[in-house]
């Protein structure tokens, strides 16, 4: 059998695992041919071609795996559409559905620290695979896929070219342009060293200040991953011009390692996350482009998202959490956009992908044309609504998966009735438990991670006092 297939295992997108220890040449080269041997079995007649795209992000030796992955499909009879350079992940999924490909196979381990890399397995349709196909993967390990008596060719191309193109028709890109130069918006770009390094500065030209430009596969010790705790470069740059500089508008952009998830940074330096980011961007996109569809949420997505939907008389509809649902709720029914409190969101006039380049220029648009700082939008809307609102999330490792055993059993038979003071009037089920506390419109969810010992914990509440207050009874609870 070959090397340990059996431990190899895909999560909700892609394979991860540390580098020399899991993550080897020798296993990519075992997975590699597998998923294009289930891409062929799965779209193969649909596009009616044997040819996949393969890109990386930045990680350590990224365009080294990349090329193992390369060698062993044309190997296997797969022409091969290598990628020159580094590129976000969403721009492999685009250039799968571009070229008619059976679907990308991309070196990233997205926002994980820096001793993992991983494959993430795209479709023929420019979004992430469905389930299905990734057990078909994991079920076919043990299987050795014959080289072809004829190699497939291997063709390179850049990736950034066409993926940029589709971007800048679905804005009003020239509107930003003009109000970059004209000094009247001023755009702080922390790309975390990765690989949405550059991406902005190719699509609206020079005055873009990016930050973390560099390549650095140690993330500085940390993680490619936007939450505040990474930021501290940014907040103080931004803070810096703040005080040299009080007028006109200023935001902050933020990606992580692959670029499929964003956060912001507003002109008084706080730091906005996707549940601030999509209720503007669905206000902006229904109120200025008139875009319709149906709203996609994960159940952990704050509920100004489905305020904001029904003030626009847009229907909402609700998913687990993880992008995967999302997309294939895109594929199902005409949606304008959907998004997950972790920062992935996507659009329906696009690839059925979280896209935080195609997010970044939708809020610098939603600045520029209503003249708005990204604060005074958000704190506009809550005025809109009548709903004013905290959040917060911990991930709280646990001791093993015994421990994870028994909290699941104690949640399903015998859940909190009380929590942190406040009376339980509801639970959600739909992914983990969701519990709505009294009538004050706060909710705590908590939620296990399927594949290691840690509890993730979200929270909703009218203040942030109430919302640490809940999140630490829930840790309480937990240990």
């Amino acid at each position: 059998m070959p090397v340990a297939a059996n431990s190899i295992k895909f999560g909700t997108d892609g394979w991860r695992g540390v580098i020399a220890d899991e993550f080897t040449f020798e296993r990519l080269a075992l997975v590699a041919p597998v998923a294009a041997k289930v891409l062929l079995n799965t779209y193969g007649e649909q596009v009616g071609n044997r040819k996949i795209v393969v890109g990386y992000d930045r990680r350590f030796m990224a365009e080294d795996f990349a090329a193992k992955v390369a060698e062993v499909i044309s190997a296997a009879g797969f022409n091969v559409l290598f990628s020159e350079t580094y590129a976000p992940t969403p721009a492999f999924s685009w250039a799968a559905k571009q070229e008619n490909a059976l679907g990308a196979l991309v070196i990233t381990a997205s926002h994980n620290p820096g001793k993992y890399s991983g494959l993430k397995v795209k479709s023929a349709f420019g979004g992430s695979v469905p389930p299905e196909v990734t057990q078909e993967i994991e079920k076919l390990l043990g299987e050795e896929v014959p080289k072809a008596e004829k190699p497939g060719n291997i063709e390179y191309f850049n990736p950034w070219h066409s993926y940029c193109s589709g971007l800048e028709s679905k804005v009003d890109i020239a509107k930003i342009r003009s109000a970059i130069a004209s000094g009247k918006l001023t755009l702080f770009v922390d790309v975390m060293h990765g690989a949405a390094a550059g991406g902005l500065g190719r699509l609206l030209g020079e005055g873009v200040r990016e930050i973390n430009s560099g390549r650095d596969p140690t993330f500085e010790g940390g993680a490619p991953e936007p939450l505040p705790k990474y930021l501290s470069r940014l907040f103080q740059t931004m803070k810096d011009y703040r005080q040299q500089q009080s007028t006109g508008l200023t935001v902050g952009l933020v990606f992580d390692g692959d670029c499929d998830r964003i956060a912001a940074v507003d002109g008084d330096v706080n730091f906005l996350s996707s549940q601030i980011l999509i209720p503007i961007l669905i206000d902006h996109l229904t109120k200025r482009r008139d875009f319709k569809g149906e709203i996609v949420k994960t159940v952990s997505g704050s509920d100004l998202i489905p305020l904001v939907a029904a003030w626009h008389n847009l229907s909402v509809f609700e998913t687990p959490v993880g992008y995967k649902y999302i997309a294939d709720r895109m594929l199902a029914a005409q949606v304008l956009l959907g998004g997950e409190e972790s920062g992935g969101i996507g659009y329906g006039n696009h690839i059925p992908e979280r896209d935080a380049l195609l997010s970044a220029l939708y809020v610098l648009e939603a600045v520029v044309e209503s003249g708005l700082d990204l604060g005074q939008y958000y704190r506009q809307l809550q005025s809109q609504t009548n709903f004013c609102s905290a959040y917060d999330r911990i991930d709280l490792p646990l001791a093993s998966m015994e421990v994870r055993s028994r909290l699941l059993k104690q949640l399903q038979t015998q859940p909190p009735t009380e929590i942190a003071g406040k009376a339980v009037i509801d639970c959600q089920t739909i992914d983990g438990y969701k519990f709505r506390l009294e009538e004050d419109k706060s909710w705590l969810m908590i939620r296990f991670s399927g594949t290691e010992p840690v509890l993730r914990l979200y929270c909703e509440a009218p203040t942030l006092e109430q919302v640490h207050k809940t999140l630490a009874w829930a840790k309480q609870w937990a240990e």
